[in-house]
């Protein structure tokens, strides 16, 4: 019997998990020069991603889930870095980084949603939002 988690049932965690996809789908057509070093850093930076929204959806506070969120921002952002720079150095066509950065700016763009919602003040008893709440 496998286990499902409250955060793999999370869109914007699918969303990431697409991303993630994406991203090493175009680095591995970078240049072999790069494996070790911007191809490295751009995968790496894209799994955070994912990662922090897990870590940051396990029994946390709303408080502390956003942080994890800021934390998935920060890496998503980094990628953005990547992307400018694989742009900046000519190592694919001007093109190439279309998909990833539509998908990167819907990803981005629930990510935030998902920030203010947590922040967003509660109405009744409640103290924490759920995900349901946040993702419908």
């Amino acid at each position: 019997m496998s286990t499902t988690y409250k955060f793999q049932d999370l869109r914007v965690y699918k969303l990431a998990l697409e991303y993630v996809d994406t991203v090493y789908k175009l680095s591995g057509s970078l240049p072999q020069s790069e494996h070790f070093n911007l191809r490295s850093q751009l995968e790496r930076a894209a799994t955070s991603v994912v990662l922090n929204i897990a870590e940051g959806s396990t029994g946390q506070s709303n408080a502390e889930q956003n942080r994890f969120l800021g934390l998935a921002l920060r890496s998503y952002l980094e990628t953005i870095a990547c992307l400018d720079i694989i742009g900046q150095r000519g190592y694919l066509a001007s093109n190439a980084t279309t998909e990833v950065r539509k998908l990167g700016h819907e990803l981005f763009v629930k990510l935030q949603s998902f920030r203010r919602a947590l922040k967003a003040p509660l109405s009744g008893p409640r103290s924490s939002v759920s995900h349901q709440e946040v993702e419908s």
